[in-house]
């Protein structure tokens, strides 16, 4: 039996819009699991994290690794566009091993660096490429999800799968993933436009065949709703048109959904879909602002994205500060649009809101994962600010420090990262 404990400042959200803290208190894993929070020092190896705050890993529910070889740029044209004039383009080069090699490692590198423990990433339609951004992220220590996208219309001829090609693809991809124990492999269509109805009806079967989940975009652009209409004017909405699939269930993740009518977040609630909510990507494309508090209230599961390369930044503790900051805006030029998210709510949002797709993880209740993130924040606690609290110490460092690697990460107990 693995014991260990990391004495430190721990601070952890186990209701949505409230912390939970321990100040200079001992957080107990046993076998990769969360056993106890306590001021009491346990009879077992204990690290030394005094003066750090030490917090649960952080879920990102939507990001694309192969759009981050141009994170921070082309960020002047909206989502469409955006999409054919740069992201299919860099999408495209991923069926050359080697780029995707030098790619993919300082993606992985990079994503190792920050608060994120479980993620749910977007690869591209070739299926080796896609295994090997698996195998880097199971060899690092990364728990989650990566799909093979699925396009077999209204994309580029070097991206436009042929249907029966594409579904055998993707049986083979997910056969072939059967080797990974932790990073394992997510039913990916790209979304409506880019996908025939004899595609999507070929990956729902597949998605229930492996008992597997499914990702893709929901009403991320005006635009792009629109298109849906043509391409489906038999479905009274885009969500609609999903679920005519069996693609909604608590199994699946709809990024963006910056536009849900009522009809359709009652349909999101029903199924029990989660929402990725990415609002650095969604001010960045001008896309919009979801109405995030609209959605919570309304009982729908909830999450936070960077979906890098739209958002411009790998690192959640942005993505935190920007959904703050979005449904403030929301709230001051839409009257009757709900209140802002408060820093506790977000932080939830990003922990154990979004965590919950993957199992029982973000949180420090006994029996969830053993994900944790220890912050280098003592400098700023010690020295600039001392009367701070624990939770004052958090969204300052949110805030002020959200780019500055972390000082170490754990998830399921292993030791992934050390700050050098």
């Amino acid at each position: 039996m693995a014991v260990f404990s990391i004495h430190g400042d721990i601070i952890w959200s186990e209701r949505f819009g409230s912390f939970k803290t321990a100040e200079n208190s001992y957080l107990t894993v046993v076998d990769g699991k969360i056993d106890s929070v306590s001021a009491e020092k346990p009879a077992c190896e204990v690290i030394d994290a005094r003066g750090s705050l030490v917090i649960p890993g952080l879920s990102d529910l939507h990001l694309h690794a192969p759009q981050y070889a141009f994170c921070g740029l082309y960020m002047d044209e909206e989502l469409l566009d955006w999409l054919n004039n740069h992201t299919f383009p860099e999408e495209g080069k991923y069926g050359n091993m080697e780029y995707a090699d030098r790619a993919y490692s300082k993606f992985v590198r990079d994503l190792l660096k920050g608060p994120d423990t479980r993620v749910s990433v977007f690869a591209t339609i070739h299926r080796e490429s896609s295994l090997m951004l698996m195998r880097k992220l199971e060899e690092v220590g990364f728990s989650g999800y990566v799909g093979k996208v699925n396009m077999d219309r209204n994309s580029p001829p070097y991206l436009t799968e042929k249907t029966e090609a594409s579904l055998s693809e993707t049986e083979r991809f997910i056969e072939d993933a059967e080797v990974f124990r932790e990073i394992r492999p997510i039913v990916t269509p790209r979304f409506i436009p880019s996908c025939t109805d004899e595609l999507m009806k070929g990956l729902a079967a597949i998605a229930e065949k492996y008992s597997l989940p499914l990702q893709s975009h929901l009403d991320e652009n005006l635009s792009e709703i629109e298109w849906v209409r043509e391409l489906c004017p038999s479905s009274i909405s885009y969500a609609d048109a999903y679920d005519r699939f069996g693609m909604l269930s608590s199994k699946s993740i709809m990024a963006h959904c910056v536009y849900l009518d009522d009809d359709e977040i009652a349909l999101m609630a029903k199924r029990g879909a989660f929402v990725a909510h990415a609002p650095s990507s969604n001010a960045n494309l001008s896309s919009g602002i979801a109405p995030v508090r609209k959605y919570l209230d309304a009982g729908l599961n909830v999450g936070l994205a960077s979906d890098v390369s739209g958002g411009s930044s790998l690192s959640m503790f942005r993505i935190i500060q920007d959904a703050i900051a979005v449904s403030k805006l929301l709230w001051r030029l839409k009257e009757g649009s709900g209140k802002p998210l408060t820093f506790a709510e977000a932080f939830y949002l990003a922990t154990k809101g979004g965590g919950s797709f993957f199992g029982k993880t973000g949180s420090f209740e006994p029996g969830y994962d053993a994900d944790i993130v220890i912050l280098s924040d003592e400098e700023n606690a010690s020295v600039l600010r001392p009367e701070l609290s624990v939770e004052e110490r958090l969204e300052y460092y949110v805030y002020a420090d959200s780019e500055r690697p972390v000082k170490a990460k754990y998830i399921k107990g292993r030791k992934v990262f050390q700050e050098a």
